[in-house]
């Protein structure tokens, strides 16, 4: 049976927050239009808070931006749904556009498979990984992995085009009390209630880990499973994700149109990502 090839792209934008999510967003319109090939980016991220649509109609929206803001983390307007979600400079993020005619109907299966890597990778590590939510956890999801069925360490959410899929999410390899310290007050502000106790990393469960070390047992879960290709953007995806990188400031007020739809790129002009199949 022939394998699937996935290029992998590991490259980082410092300095860019919304370009890392500008960058994934044109990686998936190309994928769906038949222009590019079946792609995972794994990166460090920069210091992030990752809003949804969801967040931003709060009352306490601006408060949470502001909040962020404090505590040295720019914001973003994700991709997926869910809640606010945290990334850092030890965390490792991942976002997979895959190309499916039917990409509605396999949700649930691409989020299992992708729950199901990261767990078997974290294995691999010595944590005792587990695929499921934490009563209390933020950006709850039935994915999440875990760590004994008690503390959070990836989070994961998709956002479904026409002809492809982006399922992306972060796992936190260290740096759990800063993670808990700055989402406490966008929480807050945001009315959502969650236990800080179930933020955890995985240098909680098993002691010095970098983000390297986390990024090659994920390699291996995936060389094990697929034909992996490094490569690296070409330049209308790049240009494509400057194009669209304005999109992802959620203090922006974004116009809505009627009857437009949000999943077509029109560099012209600011969209307003709809809201994903979660």
């Amino acid at each position: 049976m022939t394998r699937r090839t996935v290029q992998l792209q590991q490259g980082s934008y410092p300095g860019r927050p919304a370009f890392d999510t500008a960058l994934s967003r044109a990686l998936l319109h190309r994928v769906g239009e038949g222009v590019g090939a079946e792609t995972l980016r794994l990166y460090q991220p920069d210091d992030v808070v990752a809003f949804s649509v969801l967040d931003r109609t709060r009352p306490g929206f601006g408060r949470a931006l502001e909040s962020a803001a404090d505590h040295g983390f720019a914001a973003v307007l994700r991709l997926a749904g869910g809640r606010a979600a945290l990334f850092h400079g030890e965390t490792l993020a991942f976002a997979w556009a895959i190309p499916d005619a039917r990409a509605r109907e396999r949700v649930h299966a691409r989020f299992e498979e992708m729950a199901g890597l990261i767990a078997a990778a974290l294995r691999r590590l010595g944590v005792d990984a587990r695929v499921g939510e934490v009563p209390g956890e933020y950006c709850p999801g039935a994915h999440s992995v875990n760590a004994r069925g008690r503390s959070k360490l990836m989070g994961v959410g998709q956002r479904v085009v026409r002809g492809a899929a982006h399922v992306g999410g972060v796992i936190v390899v260290g740096g759990s009390g800063r993670l808990r310290e700055t989402l406490t007050p966008v929480y807050e502000a945001l009315d959502f209630a969650w236990d800080p106790t179930t933020a955890g990393s995985v240098e909680d469960e098993v002691g010095a880990v970098t983000r390297q070390d986390v990024a090659d047992a994920l390699l291996a879960e995936l060389a094990a499973r697929y034909e992996i290709e490094p490569s690296e953007p070409d330049p209308e995806a790049l240009a494509l994700a400057a194009a669209l990188e304005a999109d992802h400031d959620p203090a922006v007020d974004l116009p809505r149109s009627r009857g437009a739809s949000p999943d077509a790129p029109r560099p012209a002009a600011p969209l307003v990502p709809g809201r994903p199949t979660r």
